[in-house]
């Protein structure tokens, strides 16, 4: 079951559903043939890429300008069963590349949370998963692509050919070009089940601990943390930690049960109350039995709110932010800490708040935003300025810690933040397509 629905009415916009877009603010090209797709006559209008609108904020967008809708180039082109290397076109959902892979005992190197997101998404933004500390970021497994550019070239990139455009394009956020096919290699697994361990801690401390002690004997590691917490309790959560099953579980079925958020609410029902609701329940139905080992389907483990299609409307119509950040290892306590008690102190935090320690596998990308360090991930329903006053106090924490924002995740970072964040930007600015752009680039460097 896919979930595209942000397609509906001509309206394309990001997952956060801000900025809001209505529906004569951008226009759209749909993308269905390579081998017919021309940049000669655009209307003059600069142009980007659209996947499937998973980024949160407006790296996907072009508003007043041009979207070239990818979804039409969803073609697999081969598929090799004993070396586990896949080609297709950009336009292919990680969900149907999983559909025809998994029954062979393969599945992707790195998954980010969604499956829901194309293949020149993953590698436009060079998303991460569970198993950075051991594989790094999707654009560490991609073998070779086909770039278009506007002035009617192609080129084949690849770690040996056309490297640079390879590097930039990775983490890129399509501003390359258009990404027409992907190679990419894949993981061999025994089973669609994982082993998973699941470890109560009380605090931010603990957590280090417990994410230390488990990068050696666990493939995926991720926290979640109650971030309404204060005090000694400040970054207690849950700790997930999982290897894929030696022996396959073909006779075991897995069906997904899809929930619905049916229709879009006037307000937000994400707040402190709530909040703190869930949280309590949440860590308490976890940490009740003493077995705490489970299995679970890979639908279950990586992509847990796939499940529910449209949950971006529990947060109502004013959409929401997320913040997801990185600092580097060796100030990873005191800056995550102090961001805790920010959102602490502020009382409306997220339902899933994510942390997790990156690894030191560096990306090929220029932009790729994994870097060694811990990352937390956000969520703020949109409440106007309160809400950009908080995060702008949190950007001023990860610049004060020299870390980065992550800008797939982005709504509103400035351009000082964008250009501390990612200090290659003047090695990646020349591989910017002259008649490529998108809303988000033009915001962060309106200052220039």
């Amino acid at each position: 079951m896919d979930s595209i629905g942000i397609h509906m009415s001509g309206m394309y916009q990001s997952w956060g559903r801000y900025p809001a877009v209505d529906v004569l603010s951008q226009e759209v090209e749909n993308l269905y043939n390579i081998d017919n797709i021309s940049f000669n006559q655009k209307g003059g209008k600069l142009l980007l890429p659209f996947g499937n609108g998973r980024s949160y904020g407006d790296s996907c967008l072009n508003i007043h300008e041009k979207l070239l809708d990818t979804r039409g180039l969803d073609r697999f082109i081969s598929f090799d069963k004993d070396a586990g290397i896949l080609r297709c076109e950009s336009g292919v959902l990680l969900s149907k590349v999983i559909e025809l892979i998994s029954p062979h005992g393969w599945f992707l190197k790195v998954t980010p949370g969604t499956r829901f997101v194309t293949i020149g998404g993953a590698i436009a933004n060079d998303v991460h998963g569970k198993n950075h500390h051991r594989a790094g970021t999707f654009g560490c497994h991609v073998n070779c692509f086909e770039l278009l550019r506007s002035d009617g070239s192609s080129m084949l990139c690849s770690r040996d050919n056309n490297s640079d455009y390879f590097k930039a394009t990775i983490g890129g956020l399509g501003l390359t070009g258009v990404i027409a096919w992907a190679e990419i290699t894949l993981q061999k697994v025994e089973s669609e089940f994982l082993d998973v361990e699941t470890i109560c801690f009380d605090n931010l401390s603990e957590f280090f601990s417990i994410s230390k002690s488990s990068d050696e004997k666990y493939e995926h590691t991720v926290a979640w943390i109650d971030c309404l917490a204060k005090g000694g309790s400040i970054g207690n959560g849950l700790f997930f930690r999982a290897n894929y099953k030696k022996e396959s579980l073909r006779e075991k079925k897995y069906s997904e049960k899809y929930k619905s958020v049916p229709c879009e609410l006037p307000f937000s029902i994400v707040n402190k109350s709530t909040l703190s609701v869930f949280n309590k329940l949440y860590k308490w139905k976890n940490c009740k039995k003493n077995n705490s080992f489970s299995v679970q389907h890979i639908y279950q483990f990586f992509y847990p709110l796939d499940s529910i299609k449209n949950w971006n409307r529990i947060y109502g119509s004013n959409g929401f932010f997320q913040y997801q950040c990185v600092v580097p290892r060796e100030n990873s306590y005191c800056a995550i800490k102090d961001i805790l008690k920010e959102v602490s102190n502020y009382g409306a935090g997220s339902f899933l708040a994510v942390l997790k320690n990156f690894g030191d596998i560096k990306s090929p990308g220029m932009l790729s935003f994994p870097r060694f360090g811990t990352t937390l991930a956000l969520d703020f329903p949109n409440q106007g300025e309160k809400t950009l006053n908080l995060l702008n106090s949190l950007d001023r924490i990860v610049m004060s810690a020299g870390g980065a924002i992550y800008p797939a995740k982005d709504a509103r970072m400035s351009g000082t933040m964008f250009k501390k964040s990612f200090e290659k930007w003047n090695d990646f600015a020349p591989y910017i397509d002259p008649n490529f752009s998108s809303s988000f680039l033009r915001r962060v460097l309106k200052d220039d």
